[in-house]
């Protein structure tokens, strides 16, 4: 009796310390909103004044007019407030995130996913590291020219349970699709909101220098893949290295697909799978030709679970707890994104986002010429912690950058080169990247843990982004 009591108490022990040893996402959140709060304080309300660009329509900034206006700093209520309103300006990501957690409930719920992937990874048994290229290749290519990254929370699910099959790790798998969206958003050929905003307010042809994005996204997403992959193969031949390695055993354990007890496919499991694969083509290809977007994606993830209850056999009770099942496992992923615009919120409000410009400003002009491009790119980096989406950090900094360039004699194609390397980096390691906070909510693994994974990663991304704005600086890469 006393020693069954001993190990219940070294067991709950135990799990209190696990429980306290990693942070739980919202609570790095909402650490996050109060540095944010503070920052109000501190920092000098200021404004800039706005005109219009006769050749191309825009709204630009005159770098010359700052000042500064009275201060507005976050109130004690506005912390609270700038949640909820965080959440409404979420609100439709959120929702499409638990339209996908619905999906894959329902998808589950036949049974016939896991028994595909199952029969999949027999079949290419001892070649598991071949996935991880042809992957990487896909998510790259979809965010180097569609622009997709949100979108691929759909895939975490499916590729958590390809890996931990393979004997790889949850990191692997987020590795895998964030790591080569990083590269895409990098190299952003056709990305429209991200280097065709930063174009258009630049007034420049649209998609020019697509050659060179090109070449920056082969390099970018080459490197993530033989990170990945190195990272895989070691730790699939000593699982214990993996830093996620307790996390996995207990969280993610029946992920695992036994691979010697494989069930056949069923005729109705197949015609399941051909059901949630054609939603899968078809959501990518209107991405591709008709640029759908969240809603008609939502739209089309709602009527392919369906289908695949209806093909399951699954009674119309059973599709619908399935649903709700699938919904309550992406509840977290949807707090965390709605927490995340929090903090634009309290800036926006405050009136420092201008001022933080000024200061941008003040620190290109002191730097010498020749590093000038360098040190936007960088400021673009620290800035995108604060405001992640790329398109708004466009709107946000293009209309100073693009004067300031004009001053520097930096060419503007240079400047949005700045930017899109800047904005792509920081959006899988800054705490305010609710996407990558959401996946590793979803694979229940720390976000330190992910942290320690990307850093190596991160400084060869860094270094390879140096290069190419310092190459584009000196070419005077154009039209103009």
């Amino acid at each position: 009796m006393i020693e069954r009591l001993r190990k219940s108490i070294g067991s709950y022990t135990k799990a209190m310390h696990d429980e306290h040893r990693s942070l739980n996402p919202l609570a790095i959140l909402a650490v996050v909103i109060m540095i944010c709060t503070l920052m109000t304080y501190i920092i000098p309300a200021g404004q800039y004044d706005r005109y219009t660009d006769e050749a191309t329509g825009i709204e630009l900034i005159d770098p010359d007019s700052f000042r500064f206006i009275e201060r507005s700093p976050a109130s004690p209520l506005s912390i609270f407030t700038s949640l909820t309103r965080g959440m409404q300006n979420s609100a439709e990501t959120i929702f499409y995130l638990l339209i996908i957690g619905g999906m894959f409930g329902i998808v589950n719920a036949t049974a016939a996913l896991n028994v595909g992937i199952a029969n999949f990874l027999r079949l290419i048994k001892g070649k598991e590291l071949i996935i991880i290229p042809l992957l990487m290749i896909m998510f790259g290519c979809g965010s180097a020219f569609c622009a997709n990254f949100e979108e691929y929370l759909v895939f975490i699910p499916i590729i958590l349970a390809l890996c931990i099959t393979s004997g790889f790790d949850s990191l692997t798998a987020i590795g895998i699709i964030f790591m080569a969206a990083t590269a895409g958003y990098g190299g952003g050929m056709t990305n429209a909101f991200t280097v065709g905003r930063a174009q258009e307010i630049a007034g420049l042809p649209l998609y020019s220098a697509f050659r060179f994005r090109t070449e920056i996204f082969i390099c970018l997403l080459l490197a993530s893949i033989i990170y990945v992959t190195v990272r895989a193969n070691i730790i699939k031949k000593t699982p214990k290295l993996s830093l996620v390695y307790e996390n996995d055993r207990k969280y993610n354990a029946d992920k695992h697909l036994n691979l010697n007890k494989i069930p056949k496919l069923t005729r109705r499991q197949f015609i399941t799978l051909v059901v949630f694969s054609a939603g899968m083509i078809y959501s990518v290809c209107m991405v591709i030709i008709k640029q759908y977007y969240v809603d008609e994606l939502s739209g089309i993830f709602l009527a392919t679970g369906i289908l695949c209850g209806i093909c399951g056999k699954l009674s119309v009770n059973k599709i619908c707890s399935s649903f709700v099942k699938g919904c309550s496992d992406m509840l977290l992923p949807c707090l965390v994104i709605g927490s995340v615009n929090a903090a634009i919120v309290l800036f926006s409000g405050s009136n420092v986002l201008d001022t933080i410009l000024y200061l941008f400003a003040h620190i290109i002009a002191i730097v010498p010429q020749s590093t000038e491009a360098v040190m936007m790119f960088i400021l673009h980096d620290i800035f995108n912690v604060i405001v992640p989406s790329g398109s708004a950090q466009a709107t946000i900094t293009m209309p100073l950058m693009i004067p300031l360039a004009d001053q520097a004699g930096i060419t503007r194609q240079t400047a949005v080169i700045a930017y899109q390397l800047g904005d792509a980096l920081t959006n899988v390691l800054a705490p305010t990247g609710g996407e990558v906070l959401a996946a590793v909510a979803i694979c229940k693994i720390p976000y330190s843990k992910w942290v320690r994974y990307l850093l190596p990663l991160f400084g060869i991304w860094f270094v390879i982004s140096v290069i190419f704005v310092t190459i584009a600086e000196q070419m005077h890469l154009g039209p103009f």
